[in-house]
């Protein structure tokens, strides 16, 4: 069962991951109005970091059940914790709690917790 959890919490975090790239795109790139133009590329490019990020730690969730390496599971479980984790605080405290990111986040890192050896 928490395999399969795990594998959810990975699911969960590729939705937020593509949502994340997408409400970029539509609500934030195309009103925002930043210059010089290069500075707007820096921005957009570190907003998709953070989205890339999120697919890889997402991908490696999916995959944790067919790890033989118990210590490869917890290593990318606790990560994935951490970085999501961080991710949901930071969206709480910035939008005030008015942004849904925050919760789907927190999701992912319960969902993930459920994985962890005891």
């Amino acid at each position: 069962m928490h395999n399969l959890l795990v594998q959810l919490a990975g699911i969960v975090a590729l939705a937020a991951a593509i949502t994340h790239a997408v409400l970029g795109e539509a609500k934030v790139f195309r009103r925002v109005r930043i210059e010089p133009e290069r500075l707007r590329l820096l921005i957009w490019l570190v907003w998709q970091c953070g989205t890339v990020a999120w697919i890889s730690l997402a991908i490696l969730l999916i995959a944790v059940p067919r790890l033989g390496s118990e210590a490869a599971r917890d290593w990318i479980i606790a990560v994935s914790i951490v970085t999501f984790g961080f991710a949901a605080v930071a969206n709480a405290w910035a939008t005030r709690g008015r942004h849904f990111g925050w919760v789907v986040l927190t999701l992912v890192v319960g969902l993930a917790a459920t994985g962890l050896s005891p």
